[in-house]
């Protein structure tokens, strides 16, 4: 970073995070916060830096707040691998139920409101207005996303889980027509959140699976998030969030979504099924890495037990479509 660094540079690894890795890096003065992929084992198209940093720089002068970037490095000599830097955002990742449990009832009620507030502003916004244009392609996105996650489950493939075909074949067979076309974040949840001391969302983190299609998958992909989890044990992938800490329901979500959005819901039942088989998918991927030492983080050794009963779930909700 030319003309940025004044001192020596020193880093730690950011805990919490699944997939990509994020350091904070700082020279004594000013921080800054480093992305790269996940050690060793990386699935094709699943951790590409230059999207990641291409979105952030196209949401910066929009109602969506995102770190303003700084440089993006594709010369993998320096790291071992594509990188980038963005502004280190000061704020509170909630990601366990100790942190949740630290906001009343009206401040979890408002910050879930807010969180669909900012994804509804999101999904309004116009790609080719933010030079997106070209990142995505919208036409035959469902049926290409689950083409695309089967593909990742079979490249992470070290074991047989009951069910998960099924689900796969079962969500091709019953695609639905997509309405709005939008930016579709990918992962979006409280946890991908900075949010600041007066309890207002600062900025939304990990683009690393944006792009251009349907935006109910990302409302999809949160519900199972918010409610699809509990029960389950040794989880360390989401806690504190959904009715059972307070939080408002996921049907409760669904409406204010609705209510700002103006998108129909009348087939959400199947995103919300296409989420829980995202979700398994990509925790068979972190199994993956994790039984061959290829990546790193706290609670990695759970992470395998959760795939099975979150493909059971997605079976039942499409039962009940």
């Amino acid at each position: 970073m030319p003309g940025m660094v004044t001192g020596e540079l020193t880093g730690e690894l950011v805990q919490g995070g699944r997939s990509n890795l994020t350091y904070i890096v700082g020279d004594g003065t000013r921080e800054w916060v480093v992305r790269r992929p996940p050690l060793g084992h990386v699935l094709a198209t699943a951790h590409d830096m230059s999207r990641e940093h291409r979105m952030l720089t196209a949401l910066a002068d929009t109602s969506v707040p995102v770190p303003r970037t700084e440089l993006l490095c594709q010369d993998e000599e320096v790291l071992g691998a594509p990188f980038y830097v963005m502004e280190y955002v000061r704020g509170t990742v909630f990601r366990t139920a100790e942190q949740t449990e630290t906001l009343g009832e009206q401040q979890r009620q408002d910050l879930s409101f807010q969180l669909m507030d900012v994804l509804a502003d999101l999904h309004s916004l116009d790609p080719t207005s933010v030079g997106l244009a070209e990142f995505g392609r919208p036409e035959g996105f469902l049926e290409r996303q689950v083409r695309r996650w089967t593909k990742q489950l079979k490249a992470s493939h070290s074991r047989e889980v009951e069910g998960i075909d099924e689900l796969s074949q079962r969500l091709a067979d019953s695609v639905p027509t997509s309405g709005r076309v939008g930016i579709v974040h990918g992962d979006y949840r409280l946890d991908n959140v900075i949010v600041g001391d007066d309890q207002r969302i600062k900025a939304v983190l990990d683009w690393e699976m944006a792009t251009i299609g349907d935006p109910l998958t990302d409302l999809g992909l949160l519900a199972v998030y918010w409610e699809g989890f509990s029960g389950l044990e040794n989880n360390p992938i989401t806690k504190g969030v959904g009715p059972e800490h307070g939080f408002p329901s996921a049907k409760q979500l669904f409406a204010r979504y609705a209510e700002r959005s103006e998108l129909d819901l009348s087939v959400v039942d199947w995103y919300l099924a296409f989420g829980y088989f995202k979700i398994a998918v990509i925790l068979e991927g972190i199994h993956y890495r994790f039984i061959h030492d290829q990546t790193v983080g706290e609670g990695f050794e759970h992470v395998g037990g959760l795939v099975a009963p979150l493909v059971a779930q997605g079976l039942a909700t499409l039962k009940e479509a």
